[in-house]
């Protein structure tokens, strides 16, 4: 990982709305979904008060960060964390 792409992951997080967001998808606290395969985008905006188009751009974000993947499962706009990245980081951080 390039410091660049380390720098763009933690400008992502620097954020508090994005950083609730990120943990809140990263930890499971917003999800519905039993089997741990992701978070609908509806669950954290009513766990997090936040409106849909705060959400959407904070989801877009992180998405280009790397920090989370995102799919639609039938009306549902579905969010998982990338735990590859935050390895990368975490090894990164670890180095200095």
């Amino acid at each position: 990982m390039t410091t660049a792409q380390a720098a763009k992951i933690l400008k992502a997080l620097s954020h508090p709305n994005r950083l609730d967001i990120y943990l809140s998808i990263a930890r499971g606290d917003a999800c519905d979904f039993e089997d741990g395969c992701g978070c609908c985008v509806s669950d954290i905006m009513a766990r997090l008060r936040i409106g849909a188009p705060t959400v959407s751009h904070h989801l877009k974000e992180l998405v280009n960060a790397g920090l989370i993947l995102t799919e639609r499962q039938g009306k549902h706009l579905v969010a998982r964390a990338n735990p590859a990245v935050i390895e990368e980081v975490t090894r990164l951080l670890r180095t200095v």
